[in-house]
């Protein structure tokens, strides 16, 4: 492991020079990878992977015949790389479990049933194990228990791996049961393309994880968003202006320079007005958003996150619902406004 230094923490972060692609297929040789779920994560998981020359075979539900029809368009072979979630969970020796969390609760039953004394069960999120008084998701003793936490989605994922860079992942182990947990973990982190991979717990992954979404990367996000809109819109700015100050220059310029060196860096590169007013207001968003962000992470830790979303995502209706949230979001003026704005973006060749 490299030793890093973050901000005056010392971590210890595994990269493709010290765990090569090479030493990531000697040690998956005699093993068969098999993905269940061809939904978020799935499909560029068990595509990097292959084209990595690692041993794959996709498990998806007959039931969700788009996510079938989805792998079979990707070049998975029914009968020889694409089979029926139960039967490729038999057939694979690193099972990887790639359904929804909530899905994850109603299938395994019969996923449990299908592992073999050695194999490893292989998640990208703690959630299931973490909460599993909730999820009943309680793995036998005689199997590895392991995980690697893209953090981006799968879009970003297979995006990254086309353009030779890779996203980050985080990686943990809940059970070594072969004494080659470790390693496998390592080993399937460097086959779906990881930047590099630092260490974590399945509890930690799942905290993180759900405070993050909920927080900057998605909900907090959106509901800024939200909020500077319409003050720009009320106060008679027009919805191009309103949007392009608000979504348009953070998406398509300054948070391109947070990627490339850093906050401080954006600063320096933004006029003396931006930098004044940006640095005199950080610290009151800081002061109004913390205690929320408190509030969050006790929920959060506390298994009420985990709650809400197993017992929404668990109605029957949950998906008609959730488009009528979609679609209120998307009609609203904000989102139209970005619609036309994207529609307007000069086209490249």
């Amino acid at each position: 492991m490299a030793k890093i230094n973050f901000g005056g923490v010392v971590e210890d972060v595994v990269t493709r020079e010290e765990f090569p692609l090479k030493k990531a297929q000697e040690i998956l040789r005699n093993e068969t990878v098999a993905v269940i779920g061809y939904g978020v994560q799935g499909p560029a998981q068990a595509l990097n992977m292959k084209e990595n020359g690692i041993n794959v075979i996709v498990g998806q539900s007959l039931d969700f015949k788009t996510d079938w029809d989805k792998a079979v368009r990707d070049g998975w072979k029914p009968g020889e790389t694409l089979f029926p979630a139960e039967e490729a969970a038999k057939k694979g020796t690193i099972i990887q479990y790639l359904v929804s969390d909530a899905a994850q609760r109603a299938l395994w039953p019969q996923l449990k049933s299908c592992l073999n004394s050695g194999d490893a069960l292989y998640f990208s999120h703690g959630f299931s194990i973490t909460f599993k008084e909730q999820t009943g998701v309680v793995p036998p003793a005689d199997i590895d228990v392991i995980l690697v936490a893209p953090k981006g989605s799968g879009t970003s994922v297979r995006r990254n791996f086309l353009a030779g860079a890779g996203i980050n992942s985080s990686y943990a182990v809940f059970q070594d049961h072969t004494g080659r947990a470790t390693e496998r973990t390592l080993a399937i982190g460097i086959a779906i393309g990881s930047g590099y991979l630092f260490p974590t717990t399945f509890e930690n992954e799942v905290y993180s994880d759900l405070t993050g979404e909920r927080g900057v990367l998605m909900g907090a996000l959106a509901g800024i968003m939200d909020a500077q809109y319409e003050v720009l819109r009320k106060n008679g700015h027009s919805p191009s202006e309103a949007f392009n100050e608000t979504v348009e220059e953070l998406t398509q310029s300054l948070i391109r320079l947070v990627d490339e060196n850093g906050m401080d860096w954006m600063y320096s590169n933004c006029s003396a007005t931006a930098q004044r007013g940006a640095l005199d207001w950080r610290p009151r968003f800081k002061k109004v958003t913390l205690p929320v962000f408190d509030e969050l992470y006790e929920k959060v830790k506390s298994g009420a996150e985990t709650r809400r979303v197993l017992e929404s995502t668990g109605k029957p209706n949950y998906r008609e619902l959730l488009e009528i949230e979609l679609k209120a979001l998307r009609e609203s003026e904000m989102w139209q406004a970005g619609q036309q704005v994207r529609n307007l973006r000069p086209k490249t060749n």
